[in-house]
């Protein structure tokens, strides 16, 4: 990111945002629980810029992402999204019509490209389906928009009348990469876009992804688990633990000078490019909280080897600790914790 997108206001803030499922038992289903998929979320993102979110499998990193672009409703808080055209508005009030206009700037990109693409569907149908649906393109012109779309994401035209089972992985990563460039977006979820393929292929995709982002001024948010991928493409990182955000800052910052025990524990199990460096390992106790009833106080508690009395009881506040650096932690300002500065020297 730039020193100039560092001075821009915010292209997206969450604010509050809560993701609950009903648990329903019974033979009349009636609501007996709930599961916490995502807690009381709270960030910004700046236009131009990269957010890395990253957590544990289950922690709700993809249903928050799917809840800000409103494929699943959210069950309360804010969604500010800097429209071009509507200008600044709350994705999360918006009724059908809106919806549709705002989802031209705001897009998703899937974990599986197997199962992401429909078979049944040629390139140019599956590239074409948002200008189609949205009415910005048809006939030759939705042919020409398409095939833009393929040159600029390193596959060839002529490939839009092929159907998804002629291509590799790493190709039907690169057609879904084009089906959310179609409408033009300003802000990207990507899900997980690279965990499902192979290593090289990862490569090719992160850097087409930060080529297309300096291109076309794409702001995206990079949900991942990979802390090694998440280091080399994002500006900032926000760590989650059962449905909360427990730390939030500049990606040096929060690699070299993690204050959450649980982004320790995260960055410790990073395996270092130089084998002869053997970091101390962080084992985490226990199992994670449960978000259908999750223990009183901070939601770590039962695995930090840094608890106390107050983490058990009362929750601690998501506070700025340093410029930059949100921490959800009682003890953040006293401990020291151990992070990974190799693993930025690749970047």
């Amino acid at each position: 990111m730039s020193d100039q997108a560092l001075t821009k206001e915010p292209l997206l803030e969450v604010i509050e945002l809560k993701k609950y499922f009903p648990i329903r038992r019974g033979f009349f289903k009636r609501v007996v629980g709930q599961v916490k998929a995502v807690d009381n979320l709270s960030f910004f993102i700046r236009e131009g810029e990269t957010l890395g979110l990253v957590g544990e499998s289950g922690c709700g990193k993809t249903t928050a992402g799917r809840s800000i672009l409103r494929a699943i409703p959210p069950s309360s808080g804010k969604i500010l999204f800097r429209d071009p055209t509507l200008g600044k508005v709350d994705v999360a009030t918006l009724d059908q019509d809106q919806l549709i206009a705002v989802r031209r700037n705001m897009r998703m990109i899937f974990q599986d490209p197997y199962a992401s693409l429909n078979p049944r569907m040629t390139l140019l149908d599956i590239v074409g389906a948002p200008l189609r649906a949205m009415k910005l393109a048809s006939g030759k012109e939705l042919e020409e928009r398409v095939a833009e779309m393929l040159r600029r994401v390193g596959l060839r035209p002529e490939y839009m009348r092929r159907y998804p089972h002629a291509f590799s992985g790493g190709q039907r990563q690169r057609i879904g990469l084009a089906r959310a460039l179609a409408p033009n977006p300003k802000f990207i979820v990507c899900d997980e876009p690279v965990s499902a393929l192979d290593v090289s292929v990862q490569a090719q995709i992160l850097n087409l992804l930060q080529d297309l982002q300096v291109d076309l001024g794409l702001t995206y948010l990079f949900v991942a688990h990979d802390l090694s991928v998440v280091a080399h493409i994002s500006d900032r990182v926000a760590v989650m633990y059962v449905g909360k955000m427990v730390e939030l800052a500049n990606t040096q910052e929060l690699y070299t000078n993690p204050m959450h025990p649980y982004t320790e524990a995260l960055m410790s199990a990073i395996p270092l490019p130089d084998p002869r460096k053997r970091e101390k390992r962080v084992y985490l106790s226990g199992e994670v909280a449960n978000p259908a009833n999750p223990p009183s106080g901070c939601y770590f508690h039962p695995r930090c080897s840094y608890c106390v009395d107050i983490c058990k009881s009362t929750e601690p506040a998501f506070e700025e600790v340093k410029p930059g650096h949100f921490v959800k932690c009682h003890r953040a300002r006293e401990l020291s914790l151990n992070g990974v500065a190799e693993i930025l020297a690749n970047r």
